[in-house]
């Protein structure tokens, strides 16, 4: 039986239907993704299952006795109140059943025969068994370590980032097992890291959840279905995202009438998923092999340990880029930076950081919350100054996309924000002239909004405005920080759309693992007071950390285990040392060459299968083979060439 059923829903404002005459369930375990383009009616549905709006037509059956609960676009906390505090709050229907069951144990001393006082004595155990509740501030410190938060357990919530006070509701929502969970773009404000923590506590406790978000890679790990809202109409999907992309594809070229521009935004969409995303995920899948290997034989053979450690650790230094290159780049330049620091309060954010930054880099500035991501574009805006170091800047313009959305004037309507002057056309980035309706139409508004005030509009379409309003700016370098945020789907692939034809330089702060694997191109991570430039992929650079943390792990708990078979055992272990042979040195000379030509090879597939032009001449399948084919080729001298390494290394 479903948990939630709704049948025939209609729902309206003035004449516009939101949702018309939609049917909805949700089954238990289920995990369900709420798309759709800003306005068409996500959040009304989700308010319609908490009773928070009314249906003006159909039925809506939902269990009385189901404890929902819904995490907010914007959490809402009592003032002055404590992030322990916050917690407990949340834990008051426990706590009441804690001091009610004290309270029949002391009855029962004395009336140990009273049926009334023994039922509800084994109903209030099955309650706080069933929700671990049996020592709450056990309960609260837990969850306190669980979500990081235990250095903030006495200070203030109304002190805390947006991002940081998801994670106390959060942790609070999860410390009442609800049985339905609803979540309203969960992972916005949330770093990569909090993201990775909260799939895993979603899947591990099979939760049921309903939510909306725009961030992919989440919708493609979380989602068991995914429905979309459009014309106040409801469409399943079966899988997460990279199914939902192929059913879409089909269900748009099955259409007498298409949209071209949107089938164009789906095929590249689902292209990209099908290159990129799938033959990563071949590697990693055999690096997952490897390491499940690793982890039956570390007893035995110890020293392939080492040799995984130093193959992830050489896949990460293969696409680490040196911060003092000799050569200059022919590219113009923007930002020279020399040495910069910058504390705050007692905080080291950045701590003697040198690069360069040329016409056309693609740089995607990552780490985790108040690491100094941000700081980092408010230096290069000049916005705050340095504690040390220097930063010449070429004469070059900016286009600075903020999450305050400062380039636009509630007062203004949308044509008077666009033409200031009068008039009806725009000059976009690119040089096209256009007319204002026809270039906001790329970005989803109809022609009715062209007289509304940007005070009126929600926070997603003023996001589309700016974003649209940047694209008009003669610039040389796009600055964004957090463009995602606030933004649908729909939205972000018109973006990306928009990024990828730029012909300037463009330096993004985001979380959106999904939005940083497809437009980025070099990283700048923050992590530990340094910041590393990397060209991989954000995901590979996040696998491989990962992974080398677990080894680093596995070799710290097996450690003792090591000494004791090497004390037991010299002399044996003397005998096995082997040096390298004559034609084994010439072997290991000759495999470093080979490994970096195959190297140059594999990303010179990539650049081709990244470039329509390229991979339209060269087939697109043809170039997948050639990739895999490469790249296990690569992955068998690399392993050799480590073999050889180990032995030299003795």
């Amino acid at each position: 039986m479903a948990l939630i059923d709704l049948q025939n829903i209609t729902k309206k404002y003035s004449s516009k239907y939101i949702l018309n005459n939609i049917n909805f369930t949700l089954d238990t375990n289920q995990r369900i993704a709420l798309i759709g383009q800003n306005g068409t009616g996500k959040s009304t549905l989700m308010k319609i299952i908490t009773n928070d709006i009314q249906i003006d037509e159909g039925i809506r059956s939902i269990n009385k006795d189901l404890k929902i609960k819904m995490l907010d676009q914007n959490p809402k906390f009592e003032e002055n109140i404590t992030v322990k505090q916050a917690i407990q709050n949340h834990l008051k229907e426990h706590k009441k059943a804690k001091n009610e069951y004290d309270n029949i144990n002391i009855q029962l001393q004395t009336n140990y025969n009273d049926e009334k006082l023994l039922l509800r004595q084994e109903e209030l155990s099955s309650y706080l068994t069933l929700y671990n509740a049996w020592d709450l501030e056990n309960m609260v410190q837990k969850v306190l370590k669980e979500f990081d938060l235990i250095k903030y357990e006495n200070t203030l919530v109304c002190l805390l980032s947006g991002g940081e006070q998801r994670r106390v509701c959060l942790a609070a929502l999860l410390l009442n097992k609800p049985d339905i969970l609803l979540l309203d773009e969960p992972t916005n404000h949330l770093d990569v890291y909090m993201v990775e923590f909260l799939e895993k506590i979603i899947i591990k406790n099979s939760i049921t959840i309903l939510f909306i978000s725009h961030d992919r890679y989440f919708i493609d790990n979380i989602a068991t279905s995914i429905i979309e809202l459009d014309n106040a109409k409801l469409r399943k999907f079966h899988g997460g995202y990279t199914q939902y992309l192929v059913q879409k594809e089909e269900l748009l070229q099955n259409m007498q009438k298409q949209h071209h521009n949107l089938i164009r935004l789906y095929k590249e969409e689902a292209r990209w998923m099908q290159t990129g995303v799938s033959a990563r995920r071949k590697r990693n899948e055999r690096r997952k092999n490897d390491y499940l290997q690793l982890k039956k034989d570390i007893k035995n053979n110890p020293s392939q340990i080492n040799k995984i450690k130093i193959q992830l650790q050489k896949e990460q230094k293969a696409f680490n880029v040196s911060n003092d290159e000799k050569v200059l780049n022919k590219k113009k330049m923007l930002f020279e930076i020399k040495n910069i620091s910058k504390k705050l309060g007692n905080k080291i954010l950045i701590k003697d950081f040198s690069t360069r930054i040329v016409q056309k880099d693609i740089i995607a500035v990552v780490g985790a919350n108040g690491s100094g991501k941000s700081t980092l574009l408010k230096i290069l805006l000049k916005q705050i100054p340095l504690d040390n170091g220097t930063i010449k800047q070429g004469e070059f313009k900016i286009g600075y996309f903020d999450q305050n959305r400062k380039l636009l004037n509630d007062d203004k309507s949308i044509i008077e924000t666009f033409c200031p002057m009068g008039g009806s056309r725009v000059s976009t980035s690119d040089g096209k002239d256009m007319h204002v309706y026809g270039y906001l139409k790329n970005f989803l508004f109809p022609q009715e909004y062209l007289d509304k005030k940007i005070g009126l509009l929600s926070g997603g379409e003023k996001n589309r405005v700016a974003l649209a309003l940047l694209f008009t700016k003669k610039v040389d370098c796009i600055i964004l920080d957090e463009p995602t945020n606030d933004l649908d789907i729909p939205t972000i692939n018109i973006l990306e759309s928009y990024l990828q034809t730029f012909q300037g330089a463009i330096i993004i702060v985001s979380h959106d693992r999904y939005f940083v694997d497809k437009i980025a191109k070099k990283l700048y991570v923050f992590e530990n007071e340094n910041i590393t430039i990397t060209n991989q992929s954000y995901t590979d650079y996040l696998n491989i950390q990962k992974e080398l943390k677990d080894i680093n792990n596995l070799q710290k708990n097996n450690n003792n285990s090591f000494k004791k078979q090497s004390n037991t055992t010299p002399l044996t272990q003397k005998e096995n040392i082997k040096k390298l042979t004559f034609n084994e040195k010439k072997e290991y000379t000759q495999l470093e060459l080979e490994i970096t030509k195959y190297e140059k090879d594999i990303e010179n597939i990539k650049k081709c299968m990244s470039d329509i032009k390229c991979y339209e001449e060269k087939g697109i399948v043809k170039l997948s083979q050639e990739l895999q084919k490469s790249e296990e080729i690569y992955e068998k001298k690399v392993n050799r060439y480590l073999e050889l390494d180990i032995l030299k290394s003795t």
